[in-house]
């Protein structure tokens, strides 16, 4: 694929390290493509990764995370999505392990990832860790990630509640990350309801987004503090997807800011834009 600078979605961005003074260990990247020089399709890659570790090593995981996964996208030819991203992941993975490997002050360091990939108007999603996307369409919006964590699977096996995931002691212990001396397992649900079974959800890939359907992608430090139907209300009642960026990262800070957050924001242009805008225009990029 060719890198361009007129992706197809609006896209706005905001990453903050948070209010405890803290490195910023989420690192990001959103690029757009077009399939080649004779062929004109549009394609949109995002990721954001949360990187883990001390002294710094976490947010060379998730640079490291970022940049790989990012290259394998880049260097492909969007003919089978999932087996890319997949393949992508595998191989941010191994540098991660491998650039810790004999470095005592990097030992375990490792990195969640969160990728959206849209071609044309068909979306699909790879993940590890607890890292969310998220889809708004109208007045709803669906969680389409799992998160790889502890209170995850207790809660599926009824060993919590809901209620008391949000407090647990053991809500950041994720059971999945890149950066292991095993390759993780790549998760390709995309959950589109809360009761499909997995094979169901991973069918799901390459679910075709409307007119003004919304995409988030985000750290835990936002989900940790800022809830899902906050998360769409705020969104939604912004006049452009950077206010409404900024806006989801003031209020996690204003409730503690206790971890860094990172929001990417993609959105399918309405109707309306479709008919009066020409493709290529800047405040495509910038969200307005």
């Amino acid at each position: 694929m060719i890198r361009t600078s007129l992706p197809h979605l609006h896209v706005a961005t905001h990453s903050h390290p948070g209010m405890t003074g803290k490195n910023n260990e989420d690192r990001y990247a959103v690029t757009a493509f077009q399939f080649s020089p004779d062929d004109s399709r549009s394609a949109l890659f995002a990721v954001v990764a949360d990187g883990i570790g001390g002294h710094r090593a976490g947010e060379i995981a998730a640079e490291l995370a970022v940049n790989y996964i990012t290259k394998g996208i880049a260097e492909s030819n969007a003919r089978k999505p999932l087996q890319i991203l997949e393949n992508a992941i595998h191989d941010a993975s191994q540098a991660i392990a491998s650039h810790s490997a004999g470095k005592e002050e990097e030992e375990g360091m490792g990195s969640t990832c969160a990728c959206v990939w849209v071609i044309e108007n068909k979306l699909y999603t790879a993940y590890v860790g607890d890292s969310r996307i998220y889809l708004i369409r109208g007045n709803h919006i669906q969680q389409l990630t799992v998160d790889h964590t502890w209170v995850q699977e207790a809660f599926e096996k009824g060993i919590i509640t809901a209620e008391q995931m949000r407090d647990h002691p053991n809500l950041h212990v994720i059971r999945r990350h890149l950066g292991g001396l095993k390759l993780p397992e790549v998760d390709f649900r995309l959950r589109i309801d809360d009761e499909e079974s997995r094979a169901e959800s991973e069918s799901n890939q390459g679910f075709h987004l409307a007119h003004g359907d919304t995409i988030v992608l985000c750290s835990d430090g936002l989900t940790d503090l800022v809830w899902s139907d906050e998360i769409m209300n705020i969104i939604n009642s912004k006049k452009d997807l950077k206010n409404a960026a900024e806006k989801l990262v003031e209020v996690a800070n204003e409730r503690g800011g206790h971890d860094n957050i990172t929001v990417v924001l993609l959105s399918m242009p309405k109707v309306d834009e479709t008919e009066k805008k020409k493709p290529g225009f800047m405040d495509w990029l910038l969200g307005e």
